[in-house]
């Protein structure tokens, strides 16, 4: 990657050739000025670490981060940053709260776990939501052939989608009859993808299984075995018959399909339209002594999330995220939904603009709402063993999650030019209530008990 400054006086040396054979009265020197004005236009915080590395595992939405290092944003706050492959969540958690890592993509309910008593605990904070949506539910070939004359046909003979969890139960109760647990993958105890999977199950009545303090399985009651697999091996697992299905964020849904070997029946997007997907982050210790190290990290973020939203980017961060040190993946499996479309069953592909959103609905704002959506999930399935207070939830995510950080980063690209007041909420936190679901019911983040207690399945309040 060339350096902004070889940039800047390729861009100078270019002006300077136009104006020698001009009749501008625009002195040479101001060109100049201007131009390197203009390249260096980023207002560099006093960084206290400029040495970072960051982890992240092998998905299409650690985008941001490899946007980051190969635009040079990174660079522009002065912050020189490794960006490295992690082998699985655990590790990027574990990496993290003993700060072999300065930072990581991590699963959004991984630091909202570690502060309310599910699993380790540590003091993490997330200041940049990574994404929206991002993730598909995958079945294998022979569940598809069952589950298909369970699903609705349009008049083009297309499935209908979305496509809900009910054309599921009577293939579940086959197999249960022909001695076969009902066996299917997600990528970690506290992931989105669990809490997803556990959704789309629960509102068709499946019981998805319950934790309790002393089985941290998750699969008591369970009408389907949820296990954790991770992402890069959900393919292969799926194909070996080890699980019949599986909840993953990209490329692994469109690899099935690729390898033909599985069928996705829905998305997240789905699930929940414009659901929180990754966050970053960081330690609560290393903000605390980095304060201004930890600002220009995430203006550096946003500044990513908003190049990969821009129209026209998304071709060249498939080229990106081919790299074998980024997601690896084949550009044809990538740009399968991170241009706006997604590959159901071989040839049906459909466009889906939404499907990965890094910037658009203002997707980089920490919203303690959305982390509020992880704790009431955690508690319905038995993840935090006791009921809370109501108030419990405000105060728990906001020692998570830090807007204000956020702000700060986001006041600076405002003045710098980068960003627009309108792409910077007016906001208290908290999002308007929604019934964006795939079962219609309304979730309000300021009443999560009556949230809780609204479900069938789970635990009550």
């Amino acid at each position: 990657m060339k350096s902004k400054v070889f940039k800047a006086l390729g861009l100078v040396f270019t002006l300077l050739l136009v104006s020698c054979g001009s009749d501008s009265k625009k002195k040479t020197s101001e060109i100049v000025t201007e131009t390197i004005s203009e390249v260096n236009k980023t207002k560099k915080l006093d960084i206290e670490k400029p040495q970072l590395t960051f982890g992240f595992i092998k998905l299409t939405d650690m985008a941001p981060l490899a946007i980051a290092k190969e635009k040079g944003f990174f660079e522009d706050e002065g912050l020189f940053v490794s960006v490295e492959a992690q082998s699985n969540w655990k590790n990027i958690l574990d990496r993290v709260i003993d700060g072999q890592l300065d930072g990581s993509h991590m699963l959004a309910g991984q630091p909202i776990a570690a502060g309310a008593g599910f699993g380790r605990q540590a003091e993490l904070v997330t200041t940049f939501s990574m994404d929206l949506n991002g993730n598909g539910i995958t079945v294998s070939n022979d569940v598809w052939s069952k589950m298909k004359p369970n699903v609705p046909i349009s008049s083009d003979g297309k499935t209908i989608h979305p496509i809900k969890a009910d054309a599921l139960k009577p293939v579940i109760t086959e197999y249960k009859n022909s001695g076969k647990a009902f066996k299917m993958g997600m990528v970690f105890p506290v992931s989105t993808h669990n809490y997803e999977i556990r959704y789309w199950l629960a509102a068709a009545g499946i019981h998805p299984g319950m934790y309790t303090a002393d089985n941290i399985q998750g699969q008591i009651d369970a009408e389907v075995l949820l296990s954790v697999t991770p992402p890069p091996q959900m393919p292969a697992t799926l194909e070996a018959g080890t699980i019949y299905g599986y909840c993953v964020g990209e490329p692994w849904n469109q690899q099935a399909v690729f390898k033909g070997i599985g069928v996705p029946v829905t998305t997240n997007y789905d699930i929940w339209k414009n659901n929180p997907e990754k966050v970053f982050v960081m330690t609560k210790k290393f903000i605390e002594e980095n304060p201004n190290t930890a600002t220009a990290i995430t203006k550096a973020l946003i500044r990513a999330g908003k190049w990969l939203d821009t129209p026209g980017n998304r071709e060249e961060a498939v080229k990106i995220l081919s790299k074998p040190q980024y997601v690896g993946a084949d550009e044809v499996v990538l740009a399968n939904s991170m241009t706006g479309t997604f590959e159901f069953e071989k040839g049906d592909k459909r466009s889906m603009p939404d499907f990965n959103v890094f910037f658009r609905y203002h997707a980089t704002y920490p919203f303690y709402s959305d982390g509020v959506w992880f704790l009431t999930q955690m508690r319905r399935w038995g993840q935090i063993p006791e009921a809370k207070p109501a108030d419990w939830y405000d105060s728990k995510i906001k020692d998570i999650y830090r807007p204000d950080i956020w702000k700060k980063a986001a006041d600076l690209l405002l003045e710098e030019g980068y960003l627009t007041a309108d792409e910077v909420p007016t906001t208290d936190g908290y999002k308007p209530v929604t019934t964006d679901f795939i079962d219609g019911n309304k979730y309000d983040a300021k009443d999560p008990i009556g949230y809780i207690n609204s479900f069938k399945i789970g635990n009550k309040d």
